[in-house]
C-alpha cells in the first residue's frame, strides 16, 4: 500500500482516479486546485504524486513540479493532462515529472504506469494483505477475515477498515477520515463517520471477546489489539 496524492481540479477526474487507486489498496488524498496541492505535497510525505498539469487558480501543475524539484524532493510525480502534443509533454518532463499521461486514458494504464514508476522509485511491491491479531484484509481479492472466518463487509466499509488498518494502533482523527475516506475536505457536521464505524465495529468485533476497534473520546478512533488509550 502507498500514499498516494492526486492534484486534479475536474471532480469525476479526481473520483475515477482516486476511487481506482484506492480499490489497489492504497491510501489517497484529493486536492482540487493547485494552491491546497503544492501545500500538501511539499509539508507532507508522499509516496507519489498524480498531477493534473493544468490547475485553476495561480499555482498551476508545472508550479507544483518546479517547487517540489526546487526544495530537493524527489517524490516520483505522474503529470496528467489534456495538453498531449510532443512540446507539451516535454514541457512536463522537463520541469521534473517523471512521466506523462494524456487524457483521456484508461484506468489500467495509469496504474501500469504508477507501478512501473514505483519500482523505478525503488519501491518494494505493494502489500497484498494486512493483519492485526486475528483480523486480516487481502487487498487484491478485496476480502476480509477473522479467525478464519469471512467479513462481508460494503465499500465503504472496506475502505474505512484498511484505513484503520494501515494506521494500526495509531488514533486517527475525524478530520484524517472524511479526507483519506470520504474526500471531504470540510466537516459537514454529519454522523456518518459515527455510523459507518459503528457498523464495522458490529461486524468485525461482534462476537469475539478481543475487541480492535475502539472510540478516543474527544478525539478518534483507533485500531488496536492492545486497547485504546486515555483521551488526553
Amino acid at each position: 500500500m502507498w500514499r498516494i496524492l492526486v492534484v486534479e481540479d475536474d471532480a469525476d477526474t479526481a473520483r475515477y482516479v482516486a476511487d481506482g487507486l484506492r480499490e489497489r489498496g492504497h491510501q489517497v488524498v484529493v486536492c482540487r486546485d493547485g494552491v491546497e496541492g503544492l501545500q500538501r505535497a511539499v509539508e507532507q510525505t508522499w509516496d507519489l504524486v498524480v498531477l493534473d498539469r493544468m490547475l485553476p487558480h495561480e499555482v498551476d501543475g508545472l508550479a507544483i513540479l518546479a517547487t517540489l524539484r526546487n526544495l530537493g524532493k524527489k517524490t516520483p510525480v505522474l503529470v496528467l493532462s489534456a495538453l498531449s502534443a510532443l512540446d507539451e509533454r516535454v514541457r512536463g518532463l522537463n520541469a521534473g515529472g517523471d512521466d506523462y499521461l494524456a487524457k483521456p486514458f484508461a484506468f489500467s494504464e495509469l496504474a501500469a504506469r504508477v507501478d512501473a514508476l514505483m519500482r523505478r522509485a525503488g519501491a518494494g511491491p505493494a502489500a497484498r494483505t494486512l493483519q492485526i491479531a486475528d483480523l486480516q484484509v487481502d487487498l487484491v481479492r478485496r476480502s476480509v477475515e477473522r479467525a478464519g472466518n469471512p467479513i462481508a463487509l460494503q465499500p465503504r466499509e472496506f475502505r474505512l477498515l484498511c484505513y484503520l488498518m494501515t494506521h494500526a494502533r495509531q488514533v486517527v482523527t475525524r478530520t484524517m477520515l472524511l479526507e483519506s475516506v470520504w474526500d471531504y475536505h470540510f466537516d459537514p457536521q454529519t454522523n456518518v463517520i459515527d455510523v459507518q464505524i459503528s457498523r464495522l465495529r458490529q461486524k468485525v468485533d461482534s462476537g469475539f471477546a478481543l475487541p480492535l476497534i475502539h472510540t478516543v473520546r474527544g478525539v478518534g478512533y483507533l485500531l488496536s489489539d492492545t486497547g485504546a488509550p486515555d483521551a488526553p
